[in-house]
């Protein structure tokens, strides 16, 4: 059957558990040690099926049921927007379907070669403000530089820490001494050569930029991300700063409610990494916007905070996205979902060739969370 319809959709949250728990940032508390990913799973039918990051909600997956596949999803074209809901699970299902990996059918898409092997390069990015009830800024340092040794261990090679400790929780100067602390002990821990970025989640103003990028030049960070909210006068303003002063670190923004404007700034030069939120957007718009941004030579990192799924996920547009940076790498043991396919290995996620995203559901787990808060819908 060459164009089958879509039949049944499945819909439930998978609970994970992080290593440790996920402190806090410049302007949330703590996180958490749980991590949850919506799946919706789509059944067509032929019996084929795929799975995915949905946010889809029962009303709105009834509505896709009957629907031609060929509608929805092609290697031309990506997911079409009536199927932006269950964009990855569509992926999956197109990569189980042809017997493909999702990063193959994006290079058909693209018009590339395939990679042979494909590694995708990761960070860590599980380094929160866990130090705030030390007292003193040595302390503070060592546990955080402990925490990314602990990165280290688990295969890491790359890594991204929050500052911006007086936004919120601690007072402006001492959160500030206490940020460029850390980030020296992080880099002194991890060695010279190994990429460290910081994120001050729009805690910081021009000013503190400056301020922690002087006390830290000796520390060749690979990128700031939002330091304040994109503003393209203040991003050029602190690019031009940067660049007189030789300091060459890239200026990193996108996730959550981005400027409309962003991608114009980012192909004027005020944004040199740009983090669309992979969940929010979907592979299908990552792909497109990925393509736009190598037109541009800016280079693409999607944000991936809180998702199992999305490590994986990501990793698949490391194959034809020629700026793609790195995979935002948070951590978390999933009992229903198998992804033993992955492996990290020295900084790189070595990715299985197994057909759509080379993951597989735990059924009776799946099951039970359809059950316990989900929905299942059919024809």
């Amino acid at each position: 059957m060459d164009n089958p319809r879509i039949t049944s959709i499945e819909w439930g949250v998978l609970q994970g558990q992080r290593p440790r728990t996920a402190g806090r940032n410049a302007r949330l508390p703590e996180h958490g040690p749980t991590m949850r990913d919506p799946i919706a799973r789509i059944t067509l039918e032929d019996g084929s099926r795929g799975f995915g990051f949905s946010r889809a909600n029962q009303q709105q997956a009834e509505a896709l049921l009957g629907t031609l596949l060929n509608d929805l999803i092609s290697v031309e074209h990506g997911v079409s927007a009536a199927g932006k809901l269950i964009d990855f699970a569509l992926w999956d299902a197109l990569g189980q379907r042809t017997g493909k990996p999702v990063y193959a059918l994006a290079a058909e898409y693209y018009g590339t070669p395939v990679p042979e092997a494909l590694r995708a390069p990761c960070y860590d990015t599980s380094l929160y403000f866990d130090d705030l009830d030390l007292d003193s800024d040595e302390e503070a340092g060592a546990l955080i530089a402990q925490e990314a040794m602990e990165g280290w261990a688990c295969g890491h090679r790359a890594f991204k820490m929050k500052v911006g400790r007086g936004a919120l929780h601690m007072p402006l100067e001492a959160g500030t001494t206490r940020d460029i602390a850390v980030i020296h002990a992080v880099r002194q821990a991890i060695g010279p050569d190994i990429p460290l970025m910081i994120d001050a989640n729009n805690g910081w103003n021009v000013n503190l930029a400056k301020q922690v990028l002087s006390e830290t030049a000796d520390c060749d960070l690979c990128w700031l991300e939002e330091p304040f909210h994109e503003d393209e006068v203040l991003d050029n303003h602190l690019q031009n700063w940067m660049r007189e002063r030789r300091i060459s670190v890239l200026l990193a923004d996108g996730e959550g409610l981005a400027s409309p404007r962003l991608m114009a700034w980012a192909q004027a030069g005020a944004i040199d990494v740009v983090q669309y939120d992979l969940r929010d957007v979907g592979l299908t718009h990552w792909l497109k916007t990925g393509k736009q941004l190598d037109d541009w030579g800016v280079r693409s990192a999607p944000h991936n905070y809180g998702s199992n799924f999305g490590n994986y996920a990501t990793c698949h547009l490391a194959g034809v996205i020629a700026n793609f940076t790195f995979v935002e790498w948070d951590a978390a043991d999933t009992p229903a979902l198998d992804a033993a396919g992955y492996q990290l290995i020295e900084g790189f996620v070595h990715v299985p060739d197994a057909p759509g995203f080379g993951l597989k559901l735990d059924e009776a787990l799946f099951q039970q969370a359809v059950e316990e808060g989900g929905f299942h819908v059919q024809q």
